[in-house]
């Protein structure tokens, strides 16, 4: 059902509850209407039975024990005035019986509870029965005398029955007529639900229209507000929402343009007096050997973190540069074996027992050469210091249904990475071990590896290997830059 639900949209389930409604209102008018019309039509032609044959029987000379040709006389003249249809009338006196129709027996439409009734009702009594398929109706009234102000019973009943066909016609007419009426009422019941249905989706279609509009950061959507119901109160209150949603927007955005901004600016700042402390400390390590111990280690860690200040001034200008939508992509066809090769001779990783190569011969790409080496050496430095020698790197391309991909493999040999840290190994200056304050690299390493693959467009992830050790998977097009 709930399926079916969702497949109907709400201007249909509108209409539908309306002419659901409609359709109960008019079934149990209807049904009420004719309940009552039948009980009237019926309780009149009882009643008029009922009195008609209580009149005939009190007006009767009766001299009891009755004999046969007079009753059967009695019969047929209460027989001629029935009333409101034609009357077959019985008499019953002991073992005596007598009819109208001079068969001398009673119908079967006179039941032994009709009989019982009589017995215990000096008044007369009725009952509706059927016979084959049609109503009749049965009515006995017992003969009395007054004696003494008592009525008391002679013994002798009579009973009329007549067919009720005429009454179960009117009444089948008048349900036919409120049938009748209640489809044109329904059909004519679709117009104010049709209007109702459009008063009701017009706010909701101008909500779902503004709230796509915000979702397409056209946040300056509004909603008209009409009349003064719910529906005016929702728009008010999405108007209201929206702006301090705009409000809320446009201050992170400055924020987020001032934090951009300083990044840009300090990591600019810095540079040209980094290039001379390098410089210095260039020539300080040169002479570090010819000074005493002391001077010499101070000299030296100087040096070593002046580098590390160095690399973290030019990530903080490389991520800046993509927060600012200003880094651009050169490619160049590269033969890709040879590229990996070239970023670990730069390094220094040509040691099988460090790092070592599966690489399918012949795989040309076009890339940018300076940012593939940067997310190869970052992947590789990473899995050196933090996970674990040797490192294989595997390249080799992919054919899919939409191209030809280039897959880069850098899986260590360490112990894996923990589970609740995967889904921020590449979030900018996470640490895996909150102990560890410091760290040979900028902590922007695969932030940067991960904006540079996908200005390529492509995507990188990391999983943890059946074998163990951290798998960093590179995906990009073989031709990225067309």
């Amino acid at each position: 059902m709930r399926r079916l639900t969702g497949r109907l949209g709400l201007r249909t389930r509108l209409i539908a509850a309306f002419l659901l409604v409609a359709a109960i209102s008019a079934g149990t008018t209807a049904a009420l209407t004719y309940r009552q019309a039948r009980t009237a039509v019926l309780k009149q032609t009882q009643d008029t039975a009922v009195a008609t044959l209580r009149d005939q029987v009190e007006a009767l000379t009766t001299t009891l024990p009755p004999r046969l040709p007079a009753l059967q006389s009695v019969v047929q003249e209460i027989a001629r005035k029935g009333k409101p249809h034609p009357w077959t009338v019985f008499a019953e006196y002991g073992d005596l019986t007598v009819s109208s129709n001079g068969d001398g027996q009673t119908s079967t439409i006179v039941t032994d509870t009709l009989r019982d009734q009589v017995r215990a009702h000096p008044h007369g009594a009725f009952q509706r029965v059927v016979r084959d398929g049609h109503p009749m109706l049965a009515v006995a009234m017992p003969a009395v005398f007054g004696h003494s102000g008592v009525q008391q019973d002679t013994g002798l009943v009579f009973y009329a029955t007549m067919p009720l066909s005429v009454e179960e016609s009117t009444v089948a007419a008048m349900v036919g007529a409120a049938r009748d009426g209640a489809i044109p009422a329904l059909a004519i019941a679709l117009v104010p639900a049709l209007l109702a249905a459009r008063g009701v989706l017009r706010p909701v279609r101008d909500l779902r229209q503004a709230a796509r509009h915000l979702g397409h950061g056209k946040l300056d959507t509004r909603i008209e507000v009409r009349g003064s119901d719910e529906l005016a109160d929702l728009a008010h209150t999405f108007n209201e929402t929206a702006v301090e949603l705009e409000r809320s927007v446009e201050e992170l955005q400055r924020a987020e343009a001032r934090a951009r901004r300083f990044a840009a600016d300090v990591s600019h700042e810095l540079r040209t007096p980094l290039a001379g402390m390098l410089a210095v400390t260039e020539v300080l390590d040169e002479d570090a050997e010819h000074l005493d111990p002391d001077t010499a280690a101070a000299v030296r860690l100087v040096s070593t973190e002046t580098g590390k200040l160095a690399v973290l001034v030019e990530d903080l200008m490389e991520i800046s540069r993509f927060d600012a939508r200003a880094a651009e992509l050169n490619p160049d066809t590269v033969d890709v074996a040879e590229a990996i090769h070239a970023t670990l001779r730069r390094r220094h990783w040509t040691d099988p027992a460090q790092v070592y190569t599966e690489l399918a011969p012949g795989v040309r790409a076009r890339l940018d050469p300076r940012r593939f080496d940067v997310v190869l050496a970052n992947l590789v430095g990473n899995a050196l210091r933090h996970g674990g020698a040797p490192v294989r790197v595997r390249a080799y391309p992919e054919a899919r249904e939409d191209g030809t991909w280039l897959v880069t493999e850098v899986a260590d040999s360490g112990s894996g990475i923990a589970p609740e840290v995967l889904p921020h190994i590449f979030d900018r200056f996470y640490k895996a071990d909150s102990a560890r304050t410091r760290s040979a690299g900028s902590g922007l390493g695969l932030a940067i590896t991960m904006e540079n693959v996908r200005l390529h467009g492509g995507t990188v992830r990391v999983a943890n290997a059946a074998s163990g050790g951290a798998v960093f998977t590179v995906e990009m097009p073989l031709e990225a830059g067309a």
